[in-house]
């Protein structure tokens, strides 16, 4: 587990307006989460 998944988890899940499926994308992109730890925060496969 990746040391920003519980935090961004955390946003995320309760609606932060700037914590959105693309902006997780970016999470990715910059090597703060994982493909897979994208799917498991917002339940869509990762698409680059």
């Amino acid at each position: 587990m990746s040391l920003w998944f519980n935090t961004v988890k955390r946003f995320y899940d309760n609606r932060h307006p700037l914590y959105t499926n693309e902006s997780l994308k970016g999470f990715v992109q910059t090597k703060m989460i994982t493909a897979h730890e994208y799917q498991e925060i917002t339940n869509i496969p990762y698409e680059a």
